[in-house]
């Protein structure tokens, strides 16, 4: 990733005391060599419609082995913009091709198009000139943030598919481990809070970080809650895909020799 591109980035959105106030438009010498290296870009308008056969074009070629091998490359090297592929990947990769409201929906939970309700994504049935400068903004500083959202896991999947590939080493690997060392040791009835603390010492990382790792692994399905008595109430509202998430869910063996096999 372009320093000079990356900083650009980082500066448009963000100061030492936080949030700027957003930009209304786009524009200069600064923008264009950011946009030139492939960290911002126009506002883009676009349909629903059109962002389901781009992903779909998308799983052709990107594949769980990448952003497995990515997600634990990032590990070590606290390239956090690789991170959210795996749940990009994972939220839309049984999506099938469809139009928007092809599928009634009768509690909209997330959308009115019941096809991607259904798999959990945030979608309208039209974007018009949308920013994605914030939602890479977002992603390189954190990992993301609106990780269910359809614009969200089209912006990453496109980014991350012209990403060259990425080494694993033990060091990636043993983290890995750490982090599932720590949930195991999670008492039944702690929460994702809880979890994100104990994760302090598994990798490098900040708890903003540690808080975007989790909700990956939610929408991934390997941090999912089961068919178990809460201990909890309420749950977490610091958390979307890990709100009701607790010690004596443990995480998904399956999810992890699915994504990580070839690596454990």
């Amino acid at each position: 990733m372009d320093k000079k591109a990356k900083k650009i980035l980082m500066n448009t959105f963000w100061s030492s005391s936080g949030w700027k106030d957003r930009p209304n438009a786009f524009a200069g010498e600064d923008f264009d060599y950011a946009k030139s290296q492939g960290l911002m870009f126009d506002p883009i308008t676009i349909t629903h419609d059109q962002l389901v056969e781009r992903l779909h074009e998308l799983h052709q070629t990107v594949t769980k082995e990448q952003v497995a091998a990515a997600f634990l490359h990032s590990l070590s090297t606290k390239k956090v913009y690789l991170r959210s592929a795996l749940s990009s990947w994972a939220l839309t990769s049984r999506l099938p091709l469809h139009t928007y409201g092809q599928r009634s929906v009768v509690r909209p939970n997330y959308s009115s198009c019941g096809d991607c309700n259904f798999h959990g994504l945030m979608s309208d049935r039209d974007y018009v000139n949308e920013d994605l400068n914030v939602l890479n903004f977002e992603r390189v500083k954190w990992g993301g943030v609106r990780l269910n959202y359809l614009l969200y896991c089209w912006l990453d999947l496109e980014l991350f598919s012209k990403e060259e590939e990425f080494e694993v080493t033990g060091e990636d690997v043993g983290m890995l481990n750490q982090m599932t060392a720590a949930i195991q040791d999670c008492t039944e009835h702690e929460s994702a809070r809880q979890l994100e603390k104990r994760w302090k010492d598994a990798f490098p990382s900040s708890k903003q970080e540690r808080d975007v790792t989790m909700e990956i692994w939610g929408y991934a399905g390997l941090l999912v809650e089961r068919d178990t008595p809460r201990k909890l109430r309420g749950g977490s509202h610091d958390f979307n895909s890990v709100a009701g998430w607790q010690g004596s869910d443990g995480y998904s063996r399956e999810a992890l020799e699915f994504y990580f096999s070839a690596f454990l």
